[in-house]
């Protein structure tokens, strides 16, 4: 077997996970991880972002969505990497991605996203529907 994916669910998963690493051989590489973000959570961050990059000017530039991607995650204070790019001109943002992110995870980047564009006027478009719905 060159690949094999247990989900927790129960006491029989935990046996059946820990037979299989009985029986790796020496070298296999053993990984453990958080249940990772929905499809619904990656809509809505994408939603998020989107709305950062209609309503928001950021030092004198309008930004991507994916932009803002960056700009988040950076304020999750997860591993920032930088290096020059091939010209010597600017630099090239290595390793972000909100791909790997935990659900715990997602939930903290939509409460920073929330309050940096609360600061600063965003109007989200599911709070502004929460907001015509309760009127």
């Amino acid at each position: 077997m060159s690949r094999a994916l247990i989900v927790v669910r129960s006491d029989v998963d935990r046996a059946r996970a820990a037979k299989w690493a009985q029986k790796a051989p020496v070298g296999t590489r053993i990984e453990y991880k958080l249940t990772r973000r929905s499809t619904a959570m990656n809509a809505k961050m994408w939603s998020m972002l989107t709305e950062l990059s209609t309503q928001l000017v950021w030092y004198g530039k309008k930004l991507r969505a994916e932009d803002w991607k960056l700009i988040m995650l950076d304020g999750l204070k997860r591993e920032l990497r930088v290096v020059p790019n091939i010209d010597g001109t600017g630099f090239v943002n290595l390793g972000r991605s909100s791909s790997d992110l935990t659900r715990a995870e997602m939930s903290d980047l939509f409460e920073l996203i929330s309050a940096f564009g609360a600061e600063r006027g965003v109007v989200f478009g599911d709070q502004s529907e929460e907001q015509s719905n309760a009127q």
